[in-house]
């Protein structure tokens, strides 16, 4: 996984090189972990993220701990995610979950509220909200 160059979901949404990895830039591994933390506390509060929260069981320790281990190596951080459950495959994971533009959006959201409440800077988040989106948009497999 190239850091934002190529991700891991399909090469078509690649965006601009870095000279260091995101994953340095943003503040390493507990940086991502507080992102996680504040991405799934807006995914618990924000009334427009109801139906993917929904998505989740209630214990949400085991999904934080797979998001943290997936950003950290798409950040171009350490390749925990890969090393343990090899290749993402993203569509597949999520194909028993209806993702449609509300869904994206609220992913979205959430992850952008997150991003601002833990301090990212603002370049380097509006790169990465650009490639979460792309992202974000692919996984759809319901029309609405």
């Amino acid at each position: 996984m190239n850091p934002l160059t190529v991700p891991v979901v399909d090469a078509s949404h690649a965006s601009a090189s870095h000279a260091s990895p995101p994953f340095e830039a943003i503040g390493g591994e507990a940086a991502v972990t507080r992102i996680v933390d504040a991405f799934y506390r807006q995914m618990d509060t924000r009334p427009d993220a109801r139906g993917i929260r929904a998505m989740h069981g209630p214990d949400l320790a085991p999904v934080k701990a797979v998001l943290v281990r997936y950003l950290c190596e798409w950040l171009g951080g350490p390749k925990r995610y890969s090393e343990e459950r090899g290749h993402p495959r993203l569509r597949m994971r999520h194909a028993a979950f209806p993702i449609g533009a509300a869904e994206r959006d609220a992913w979205l959201a959430c992850m952008r509220a997150a991003l601002d409440e833990t301090g990212t800077d603002a370049a380097l988040r509006d790169k990465l909200m650009l490639a979460f989106f792309k992202i974000a948009d692919w996984m759809r497999n319901n029309g609405n």
